[in-house]
């Protein structure tokens, strides 16, 4: 009686072992449903932001950049970036509680000589927040250095160094557009989805801007944004993407992918293209740039069901004081930017290469 129970009891060991190790991945099953004992490996779920939700205010990313910038090289140095992270975990992330004077006391006991790590000890969610709105807006600000009509030589230009906003409107400087928060309307062509980016209304052929330094790392046609182009910042943050490009011209002809641009480079043309698995076809009732940023903070969310894009519509006006001039060259029959860029964000190697 004894050794019949051992055998039972053993048995049902086994079998619940069986269970346990399959359920854990540890043994596997073949395809015609026998065990496997070869192991799985089963990687341990990666710690990185899944989702954010960017609803910071144009006035109050204005307000921090202006602190940012006048604190430039004073013994205090303010940081936008971590201003506005301050204020979303003070905040849950909800700005319609946004008060000047909370803004007012915090820049004031930093200027008093507290850390932001010592105000924010008690935050649980500031470091998300933080991590969060840096990948945001990590390329926004900084030093660089930009060409200017050279006072003392007529028709020349000189480099002069500077600090503040280095991110350009992607809509060309003396172009007029119109837009409003569309982010998350519904779009039905090919299959219900939510609209993921902000449309700006223009005319066909006003030049599209380089928002940021970058590299080149899609170009071509999709049958949902027609000619397009996807921009990476050099951090691997933020993939920029511009749809709906014109018709016949939809990019400058000196871009290529794979290269370098720079913010206020001119990289292609408002158009009306898209929603059509034909090629260079006009399917989109009005003309507009539809402009886009994916935040990436691992590269399994690049092109997933886990993608992170985030409503631009604030950031957009804000970029709208910092715009690209252009010109156009007859003979290349495309436009350029009248004032050059050196970004420190551009590694030497890449700014090297030459514009074919």
């Amino acid at each position: 009686m004894f050794v019949v129970i051992r055998k039972k009891t053993l048995i049902i060991a086994c079998i619940i072992l069986i269970l346990l190790s399959a359920a854990a991945g540890i043994i596997g099953f073949t395809v015609n449903n026998t065990l496997s004992f070869s192991t799985i490996k089963i990687d341990e779920e990666k710690n990185f932001i899944k989702w954010v939700d960017f609803t910071v205010p144009c006035t109050v990313m204005e307000k921090a950049l202006a602190l940012d910038i006048r604190s430039y090289g004073k013994e205090v140095k303010l940081n936008w970036i971590e201003l506005l992270a301050y204020l979303a975990a003070k905040y849950g992330g909800n700005f319609k509680n946004f008060k000047n004077s909370d803004l007012d006391k915090l820049v004031k006991k930093l200027n008093e000589g507290c850390t932001m790590a010592e105000l924010t000890a008690d935050m649980k969610y500031y470091p998300y927040y933080y991590e969060a709105y840096s990948a945001v807006l990590g390329g926004f600000v900084g030093e660089f250095e930009i060409e200017v009509d050279d006072k003392e030589k007529p028709g020349q230009k000189v480099f002069v160094k500077k600090y503040g906003l280095k991110a350009f409107s992607p809509i060309a400087k003396g172009y007029g557009y119109s837009h409003y928060d569309d982010f998350g309307n519904s779009r039905s062509y090919g299959f219900r989805r939510r609209h993921l980016g902000n449309d700006l209304m223009g005319s066909v052929g006003t030049p599209i801007i380089a928002v940021e330094s970058g590299i080149v790392e899609a170009m071509g046609w999709n049958q949902y944004g027609g000619w397009r182009i996807g921009i990476r910042s050099f951090d691997g943050k933020r993939y920029y993407y511009y749809a709906h490009l014109r018709k016949n011209h939809p990019y400058n002809n000196t871009i290529a992918e794979g290269q370098v641009v720079k913010a206020g480079d001119v990289i292609g043309y408002l158009g009306m293209t898209g929603y059509s698995t034909k090629m260079n076809v006009n399917n989109i009732r009005t003309p507009h740039l539809h402009f886009g940023m994916q935040l990436i903070f691992d590269e399994s969310q690049k092109e997933s069901d886990n993608e992170i894009w985030i409503n631009v519509y604030e950031i957009v006006k804000l970029l709208n004081k910092n715009r690209s001039q252009v010109i156009k060259n007859t003979e290349l029959n495309d436009y350029f930017r009248v004032y050059d860029i050196k970004d420190p964000l551009v590694p030497q190697t890449l700014d090297a290469i030459p514009i074919q």
